[in-house]
């Protein structure tokens, strides 16, 4: 079966899990509006169970139970959160015991979609970004094992290990048959920011990351360019999906100095706001911010803060939407769930991890180092060649209106 027609094949049974999860969910607000409190579960768990029992009696073959419930828990986990979790006693010691062991790594920031793992992003010189992998690509094995239904936490444990090893990975794109790659793990070196002045007085600052210590580096480049002769600030946040949302917070602080940059909150977590600081500003220059499909997690808060404090305008791709706290949360049988228990949010108060942020000025650009989809989801193989920097021309444009 080729890679497309697998897709589709992912794609009818996920949509026939959201189907059922759908009706478990308006069964359950039906409920809410006769019963309060515990009451308007019951309708809920009374659907999950009758489905259960109809396929256990009426299937074609006596069916394997585990795998259904199995299938059910991370069909619902990942119809609720793309980045949660759940893994089996077994699992959950293991990646307890070593995730934070293991230093060789691929450079891969992921997510769940349609079942599959699939990329948000990579990170720049990284064994990934070597392999050319890139936003959207599908991993569909891991160690000759299928990712369908596999735990989010689990296969980026799988993809860790000691620096130097190798690990087989297939990649499922549009075209041609899914891609079998052999990599390398490595140590990851993150890159450093990168500012150069351009014509017209615009200064740019390329952000890859936004691990511990970016935000400075970011600090010094713009005071460099101020010095060179900077009038207006150019912020690449394209690809950016590696760091911490309070980073993000602290990114946007560099700009905007007053009002609300963000903010976290949970259902039992205690709202958390994050302000401007007038004395935490370090330029008031007009700024412009990129983003692509693969802006995520902090360097989303940071163009969501200053968008939305009419800071900085926007120009690309709609964001990935990654925002948010994850926590384990243990079972009783020493399972456990990773789940996101609080969201990051828009000065606005729309959540950036299911909204995603959407620039005023939008570009769609097909990259010469990502590929581009159509409406299945599946990339195409990246292309080859040059290819002119559509959203930075229309960013160009943009900021040369700015005063």
């Amino acid at each position: 079966m080729n890679s497309r027609a697998k897709f589709l094949v992912v794609l009818s049974s996920t949509g026939l899990v959201a189907f059922l999860l759908l009706g478990a969910v308006v069964s359950q607000s039906v409920a809410a509006d006769t019963n309060t409190g515990r009451n308007g579960v019951y309708p809920h768990i009374a659907v999950y169970s009758e489905v259960l029992s109809r396929i256990k009696s009426e299937y074609v073959a006596e069916p394997d139970m585990n795998g259904v419930s199995l299938g059910a828990v991370n069909g619902m986990l990942e119809a609720l959160d793309p980045y949660a979790s759940f893994l089996n006693a077994t699992q959950f010691k293991e990646y307890v015991k070593n995730y934070d062991t293991y230093k060789g790594e691929l450079g891969l920031v992921l997510a769940k979609k349609f079942g599959y793992i699939t990329v948000v992003s990579v990170v720049p010189g990284s064994p990934a970004d070597k392999a050319a992998l890139t936003t959207g690509d599908f991993i569909e094995t891991i160690k000759g094992v299928g990712t369908r239904d596999m735990p989010l936490a689990f296969a980026s444990l799988l993809l860790k290990g000691e620096p130097n090893s190798t690990i087989d990975l297939t990649v499922l794109r549009r075209k041609p048959e899914p891609q079998k790659l052999t990599m390398t793990r490595a140590v990851l070196t993150y890159p450093a920011v990168e500012s150069k002045l351009m014509p017209e007085g615009v200064g740019y600052i390329k952000v890859s990351v936004l691990t511990n210590g970016k935000v400075k580096e970011v600090a010094t480049a713009v005071a460099a360019l101020e010095k060179q002769g900077a009038k207006k600030l150019l912020l690449d946040l394209r690809f950016c999906a590696t760091g911490d949302p309070e980073d993000g917070a602290e990114l946007a602080g560099l700009f905007q100095g007053t009002g609300t940059l963000t903010y976290a909150e949970g259902q039992k977590y205690p709202k958390k706001i994050y302000l401007g600081d007038e004395k935490k500003v370090i330029s008031k220059l007009p700024l412009v911010i990129m983003t692509n499909r693969g802006t995520a997690a902090a360097a989303e808060v940071a163009a969501a803060a200053l968008q939305g404090n009419k800071r900085a305008a926007l120009v690309g791709e709609h964001t990935y939407g990654n925002a948010s706290v994850r926590r384990p949360i243990t079972m009783e049988d020493g399972s456990a769930i990773i789940l996101s228990v609080a969201k990051y949010y828009t000065p606005e108060g729309k959540s950036i991890q299911d909204n995603g942020v959407t620039p005023e000025n939008m570009v769609v650009e097909q990259d010469q180092n990502a590929g581009d989809s159509d409406d299945d989801g599946i990339p195409d193989v990246p292309t080859k060649g040059p290819s002119e920097d559509m959203i930075l021309k229309k960013a160009l444009e943009v900021i040369a209106k700015k005063a």
